[in-house]
């Protein structure tokens, strides 16, 4: 799972492989100074920079046309403060080498997203998050960031030290500047016990409510073209640790759900008619299962199946409604859907721009397989999703302006204020910031 460049200067592609860029030329720093003096050549030679992490986003948030900034020799822990909870660490450091990392040191963070391909800023930066009735998402740990303005200067911040850069910078969208390091709240590493089983699709609306209260992470995948759904509850566990035997994890987490889905999937591409017959049987292939593990390797598994997706938050009170608006979208419009639906949750937070910001919030993503014309079903969900007032995921497919974002972010005016002092010539604008944060 990580973005490809064919050559230096060559087309860079995103993981979904549905955006491609050519940058003017490539620069891999080993050293902040090294990145911030890009950043003044860049604007030397009037040329807008972006930073890539492993490309993991679906919209062309990291595309550029003119300097294009790899943070991967920008990794590893800079300092563990055990006394302060706290973890610092360079921004290219992928997700995966940090739960590692942090595992060794027995350390965690209190929660995480089911993808830990990307790096710590490209995955913040976006917003990317798991589910939780009351721990959020990433950027919503962070307790500080480093990052580097359009001037090429270091710019430090936290809850005490520019506290207005920080209210937004945790998810800045590559727009504030290029963040170099993390300071993570970490705790004690825990474990969890994972309950995964099937439930019917209309149980989980009924009981949403109380499957959510009842639950530290709740989580379920709904198959369209049926009433089945497979649900995932996740707590904290005193123990002992229980973890999936090997062979049985390498058959429910990479026989079936990525090759039999990955062959599923290319049946449903060649003809189309099959799906709702795919989708019925795939969605019985996992039977129930419980375990116990450290964090990490609940929260998280590997997807090896390449797809493109969207994914809307709604206020956490509309979720039940808003999908059985998009069930009924998918039963009238003769779409062949065949990929889940995934619905997961967060609770309310402060970062300005976070999907979750000042509400408590469902997340309804959609997916299509990677080759698979995706535009009309994309389309028609979004409809369903913006009527309940949907906040897209800044890395996921949407077709969004900043004249919508002003309506729906109460704080978007803050955000905005905020980039023209950072960046009033727009060092870092492409395409789609212009789109969404306006000229």
């Amino acid at each position: 799972m990580s973005s490809t460049a064919s050559g230096r200067n060559g087309t860079w592609r995103n993981w979904g492989g549905n955006v491609a860029a050519r940058p003017a030329r490539e620069v891999t720093p080993a050293s902040v100074e090294e990145l911030a003096d890009a950043v003044r050549k860049a604007a030397a030679d009037g040329l807008k920079v972006k930073a890539v992490g492993t490309g993991h986003s679906f919209t062309s948030i990291a595309a550029t046309d003119g300097v294009l900034i790899r943070p991967q020799l920008l990794t590893g822990i800079r300092d563990i403060d055990r006394e302060a909870g706290t973890v610092t660490v360079e921004a290219g450091t992928p997700l995966k080498r940090l739960n590692i990392a942090l595992a060794r040191e027995g350390l965690s963070l209190t929660n995480m997203g089911d993808i830990m391909e990307q790096t710590v800023s490209g995955a913040t930066s976006t917003g990317t998050h798991g589910t939780g009735r009351e721990s959020g998402s990433i950027a919503a740990q962070i307790k500080g960031l480093e990052l580097v303005t359009a001037d090429g200067s270091v710019l430090s911040c936290s809850e005490k030290e520019n506290p207005e850069v920080f209210a937004a910078a945790r998810i800045g969208l590559g727009a504030l500047g290029i963040v170099t390091a993390i300071t993570f709240a970490v705790e004690p590493i825990f474990l969890l016990t994972a309950r995964e089983e099937p439930m019917p699709f209309d149980r989980v609306l009924a009981e949403f409510d109380e499957l959510w209260a009842e639950n530290e992470h709740f989580e379920f995948y709904w198959f369209p073209h049926t009433g089945s759904t497979n649900t995932k509850r996740n707590n904290r566990s005193a123990g002992p640790e229980k973890p999936v035997p090997q062979i049985q994890g390498w058959i429910e987490d990479e026989f079936l759900s990525n090759g039999v889905f990955q062959v599923a999937q290319w049946v449903g591409r060649a003809a189309p008619g099959t799906i709702p017959a795919i989708a019925r049987i795939s969605s019985k292939a996992l039977s129930a299962r419980t375990y116990t593990d450290i964090p990490y390797k609940v929260f998280t598994s590997p997807r090896r199946v390449r797809f493109v997706e969207m994914e809307y938050a709604v206020p956490r009170a509309a979720v039940a409604e808003t999908l059985r608006e998009l069930r009924t979208m998918v039963e009238r419009s003769g779409l062949k859907v065949s990929f889940p639906v995934e619905v997961r949750t967060a609770p309310a937070d402060d970062i300005t721009l976070s999907t979750a910001s000042g509400r408590d919030s469902a997340y309804i993503a959609v997916h299509m397989v990677k080759g698979t014309p995706y535009q009309a079903y994309f389309t028609a969900a979004e409809r369903i999703f913006t009527v309940h007032e949907g906040r897209p995921h800044w890395g996921k497919v949407h077709t969004r302006d900043a004249e919508y974002f002003a309506g729906v972010y109460p704080r978007f005016g803050e955000f905005t204020a905020l980039r023209d002092r950072l960046d009033p010539e727009r060092r870092f604008q492409n395409d789609y910031l212009r789109r969404v944060l306006g000229p």
